[in-house]
C-alpha cells in the first residue's frame, strides 16, 4: 500500500466544536483514504531542539494545549491507542539518515494531532504517534525529516503534517469566523498553491523570501514547517494535490493537501 501523505490546517481548536467549511472536509477526509495501519502525525505544537523526536506513548493522553475556550473543548478525548512500534521505526529511519532523534514515553496528542484526527477517524481505532518539528530549523531541514520518512507510506502509515497555511494570530481580532480574506492572505495563498502544485521545491524551501507577505503571514515558521515534512515524505518528485480551501476569521487559510 502506498499511501499520500498530507497536510491539514488545523485553525482553532474551536474546530472540534463549531461547524466550518474545514470542518465538513476534515469529516469526510479519512473516508477518501485507505485505512492506515497506523498514522504518523506532524504537529506545529510539539518542538524540540536539536533534532526531531517520537513518542511511544502506548495510550497517548489528550492534551489540553490551549486556554479561554468553552469547558466542552476541555472535556473532548481522544482515545486512539499508541503506535509505539511506528514510532521505533520513524526513529531507526531518521538514524538511518544520520538524523539525531529523540524519544518520549509518555508524550501526549496536542491539539494539532487530535482536534484533526478527532473528525478524521472519530470512533479513534487507528494507532496514532507523534513526530515533533525541530525547534529553529529552517524548511530544507524539515525536508529532510520527510524524506527520511518516505518508507512509512509503504508500510501502511498515514504520514499528517498538522499546521496552518497561514497563522497569524495577532490579526484575528474583529474578523468575523467568515470574514473574507485581506490580500496579503489570498496572495499568500495563491503563491503557496502554485509552487506546490508546480513541485517547485527551491522557491517553496525559500518562501520566507519569496513568498508575498510570508512573515506577515507567518510571524513564526512553526505551523508552516509540518507542511515541508509531508511534502519530503512522498518523495522527491510527488506532486501536491488541493484537497480543500478556506478561510477561517479572515486570517487563518484551512488549505489541506496530498502529496503523491
Amino acid at each position: 500500500m502506498n499511501l499520500p501523505t498530507i497536510f491539514v490546517s488545523h485553525g482553532s481548536p474551536m474546530l472540534a466544536l463549531q461547524d466550518s467549511p474545514a470542518r465538513r472536509f476534515l469529516q469526510g477526509l479519512g473516508q477518501t483514504l485507505p485505512r492506515p495501519s497506523a498514522i504518523a502525525v506532524v504537529s506545529a505544537h510539539w518542538e524540540t531542539a536539536g533534532g526531531p523526536a517520537v513518542s511511544l506513548a502506548t495510550q497517548p493522553e489528550t492534551i489540553h494545549d490551549f486556554g479561554g475556550f468553552p469547558q466542552a473543548l476541555f472535556d473532548m478525548r481522544y482515545p486512539a491507542p499508541g503506535a509505539p512500534a511506528a514510532a521505533e521505526r520513524a526513529a531507526a529511519l531518521f538514524q538511518a539518515a544520520g538524523i539525531p532523534v529523540g524519544r518520549s514515553a509518555t508524550r501526549g496528542l496536542d491539539h494539532g494531532a487530535w482536534v484533526p484526527l478527532s473528525l478524521m477517524y472519530p470512533a479513534a481505532d487507528v494507532p496514532v504517534m507523534q513526530i515533533s518539528i525541530v525547534h529553529g530549523a529552517a524548511p530544507a531541514l524539515h525536508q529532510q525529516l520527510g524524506l527520511a520518512l518516505q518508507a512509512l507510506r509503504q508500510e501502511g502509515v498515514l504520514v499528517i503534517g498538522s499546521g496552518s497555511l497561514t497563522h497569524n494570530l495577532y490579526e484575528i481580532r474583529g474578523h468575523s469566523a467568515d470574514a473574507p480574506p485581506p490580500a496579503w492572505v489570498s496572495d499568500f495563498g495563491t503563491w503557496m498553491r502554485e509552487r506546490l502544485m508546480a513541485n517547485d521545491r527551491a522557491a517553496l524551501l525559500d518562501y520566507r523570501k519569496l513568498a508575498p507577505m510570508a512573515a506577515k503571514n507567518h510571524p513564526t515558521e512553526e505551523h508552516l514547517l509540518p507542511l515541508f515534512v509531508a511534502m519530503g515524505a512522498a518523495g522527491p518528485d510527488a506532486r501536491a494535490s488541493v484537497l480543500h480551501t478556506s478561510v477561517e476569521h479572515g486570517v487563518l487559510a484551512m488549505d489541506a493537501y496530498a502529496f503523491n
